[in-house]
């Protein structure tokens, strides 16, 4: 059912996922394509705000917080899996990989480096940030407009 924090949690997250996106973009190697890599992550922010900090608003504040920073972590997580997954398919269409099991173990190894790649002081600053600021607003939201 749509709710008021469910859309500030969609909306905020996306937000979110846009900035740590743009942060990111001059951490990789200048020949790198992103394509649609800034509106995947708002695409995976907007799901994820919707699907799990929205529901789980209205809580206290202690547990909006912890709410707003543990939905940012997914949304980090299912990033790197999902940038790695097309950067595994990029990969295999130049037959690089030798069966199906070394493909799909690639992309774990893809999302590490690019977790390694990220986990920069300023975009980690960023996540916590806005995690925190996230689960805040919608905690607002929730008692707001109930």
């Amino acid at each position: 059912m749509p709710t008021a924090a469910r859309l500030v949690a969609a909306v905020a997250l996306a937000l979110l996922a846009f900035v740590v996106s743009g942060q990111i973009m001059p951490l990789m190697p200048d020949d790198t394509d992103f394509g649609y890599f800034t509106f995947v992550n708002m695409g995976l922010g907007l799901v994820i705000g919707w699907k799990s900090i929205g529901p789980r608003a209205g809580r206290g504040w202690a547990a909006g917080i912890t709410n707003g920073i543990t939905g940012t972590a997914v949304l980090v997580l299912w990033g790197l899996f999902i940038q790695g997954a097309v950067e595994m398919f990029r990969l295999a269409k130049r037959s690089i990989y030798d069966g199906p099991f070394e493909a799909l173990a690639a992309i774990f190894t893809i999302a590490l480096e690019y977790f390694f790649i990220m986990a920069v002081p300023s975009v980690l600053l960023t996540l916590a940030v806005g995690g925190t600021l996230i689960g805040i607003a919608v905690e607002i939201a929730s008692k707001r407009w109930k």
